[in-house]
C-alpha cells in the first residue's frame, strides 16, 4: 500500500499567489531574476591575451541583463581586459547585428576580480527572449593564474587567440578555436516580467552528463521549457562529481551551497538531487543519518532565506562499475530518508520514474546512454517531468515564512512515463 505523507499546498500558486491573476502592470523597477547559471567546478590553466566566446542558453527573458564573472577558485587577482554580450545568430560564434554590448564595472570597461569572489557586471540594455542563446566574450590580456571554469559544459564555446580588440567582434572569424567549457561567466540575471527562479542543485545527473551535447537537453533546461509559460527561470547549479557531504570536484554541495543556490537573483526553489557521489565515491558514506544531518542542513539554510525545498530520491547505478549491494543498501536507506524522513518540503520521486521495473537496482534501458549511471536525452525529460509535476501539481511542505496551508494526502509513488525520444 502506497504511503501517505505529510504535505501541503501546490507550489506555485501557493509561492506566487499573482501568477495565475490576470496580468496587471509591472512595478518600475522590474525586479532581476537569474535566467541562466553554471556553477564553477576548478580551475583551468589560464588563456592570456585570448578572447573567450561563452555560449550561454537562458531560461527567461527580459529588457536588460547582468552578467557574474568569477574569480573564486583563482589564486590571483583576475585583470578583465573586456567583456562583451550579444544574441547569437546561429551555432556558432557570431553575434546578431546590432546586439553587442560592451559591459562596465562601475562604470569601466576594465576589472580586476580579486582571488576568491565575483564580480557583476552593471546593467545593460537589451532585449532577451526566453530560450535565446547568449554570447558573453570574456578577454583577459594576461595571465592571471588559474582560470575558474567550468568542466562539463556540453556547449561548444569558442576562442580567438589573438583576442585584443576581438570581444567586440559581430563577426566571428576571428574565433577559430572551440572549447568545451566555459571559463570565467557563472551567471546572466535579466530584468523584466519573470516570476522568480528555481535553482537545480546536484552532481553531473543535473550537470547534464549522458545528454546530447549542444542541444540544451539536460533536465534543468527540459525543467525551463515546461516553466516557461509561468515566467519561471532555471538555474543550473550541477556540477559533475560533486559530493554532499565532502569536498569533490568543486566545493561539497554544504560549502556551496550560498554562492552556487541561495545568493542568485530571484531565488523561489531549490531543487536537490545529491548524494550519489557520496555512496559510490572515495571515501565512501554508509551512514544515513549523516545524509539527513546534511540535507536538513540544506533546508534550514533555504528556509531562512525564504526558499523551498524540493528533494530528488538518488537513482539507480545498477552495472555501474562502482555498484555493489552493499552500497546499493545506503541507497535505498538515503532514499527512506528522503521520501518518508520529513526534511524536505517536497519529494520528486525520480527513482520511481527512471527504474527498471524489471530490475529496480538500474535504470530503465530506454534512459540509460549505457554507463548505467546518467540519463540520455529522454531519461533528462522524465527526471525533467517528475519535478514539473511537482512543482506545479505536487504539494509542497510549510512555507519558511510562517504562511499556512492545508494538508493534502498524496501518495509518494509518481506515475511512470511512457519512455520517450526525448
Amino acid at each position: 500500500m502506497a504511503k501517505v505523507v505529510r504535505v501541503l499546498a501546490v507550489l506555485l500558486p501557493a509561492l506566487l499567489p499573482g501568477l495565475a491573476a490576470p496580468a496587471v502592470a509591472e512595478p518600475t523597477p522590474q525586479p532581476w531574476t537569474g535566467s541562466w547559471e553554471t556553477a564553477p567546478s576548478g580551475t583551468a590553466a589560464a588563456l592570456p591575451g585570448a578572447a573567450v566566446r561563452n555560449v550561454v542558453h537562458l531560461s527567461v527573458g527580459g529588457t536588460a541583463i547582468r552578467v557574474r564573472l568569477s574569480n573564486r577558485l583563482g589564486a590571483t587577482p583576475l585583470r578583465l581586459g573586456a567583456v562583451t554580450v550579444a544574441l547569437s545568430r546561429a551555432a556558432g560564434p557570431e553575434a546578431v547585428p546590432g546586439t553587442l554590448r560592451t559591459a562596465t564595472f562601475r562604470g569601466a570597461t576594465e576589472a580586476t576580480v580579486p582571488p576568491g569572489t565575483d564580480a557583476v557586471t552593471d546593467p545593460l540594455p537589451l532585449r532577451v527572449p526566453a530560450g535565446a542563446d547568449l554570447l558573453v566574450t570574456v578577454f583577459t590580456p594576461e595571465n592571471s593564474g588559474p582560470a575558474t571554469y567550468h568542466r562539463t559544459a556540453l556547449q561548444t564555446s569558442y576562442v580567438a587567440p589573438a583576442g585584443a580588440g576581438r570581444a567586440a567582434d559581430e563577426d566571428g572569424t576571428a574565433y577559430t578555436s572551440t572549447t568545451s567549457r566555459w571559463y570565467y561567466v557563472t551567471g546572466v540575471d535579466v530584468r523584466g516580467p519573470a516570476a522568480g527562479s528555481v535553482v537545480a542543485f546536484g552532481d553531473s545527473l543535473t550537470d547534464g552528463n549522458g545528454s546530447t551535447p549542444d542541444t540544451n537537453h539536460r533536465w534543468p533546461d527540459r525543467l525551463a521549457e515546461r516553466l516557461r509559460e509561468r515566467r519561471l527561470g532555471v538555474l543550473n547549479a550541477g556540477i559533475a562529481g560533486n559530493r554532499l557531504l565532502l569536498d569533490g570536484t568543486g566545493p561539497s554541495a554544504l560549502a556551496r551551497l550560498d554562492a552556487d543556490a541561495l545568493d542568485r537573483a530571484g531565488v523561489r526553489v531549490l531543487v536537490v538531487l545529491e548524494g550519489i557521489n557520496d555512496i559510490k565515491g572515495t571515501p565512501e558514506a554508509s551512514d544515513a543519518a549523516a545524509f539527513a544531518d546534511a540535507y536538513r542542513a540544506l533546508v534550514t539554510r533555504a528556509h531562512a532565506r525564504g526558499v523551498r525545498v524540493v528533494g530528488v530520491t538518488l537513482t539507480p547505478y545498477g552495472g555501474h562499475p562502482a555498484w555493489t549491494a552493499a552500497r546499493e543498501a545506503v541507497r535505498q536507506r538515503v532514499n527512506a530518508v528522503i521520501r518518508d524522513g520529513g526534511v524536505f518540503d517536497a519529494v520528486a520521486d525520480a527513482d520511481a520514474v527512471v527504474r527498471d521495473p524489471e530490475d529496480p537496482g538500474r535504470i530503465l534501458p530506454a534512459y540509460d546512454p549505457g554507463d548505467h549511471l546518467h540519463f540520455n536525452d529522454a531519461g533528462m525529460a522524465a527526471v525533467a517531468d517528475t519535478v514539473h509535476r511537482v512543482l506545479t501539481g505536487g504539494p509542497l511542505g510549510p512555507d519558511p515564512r510562517g504562511r499556512t496551508a492545508a494538508a493534502v494526502p498524496v501518495t509518494r509513488a509518481a506515475p511512470r512515463p511512457r519512455p520517450a525520444a526525448g
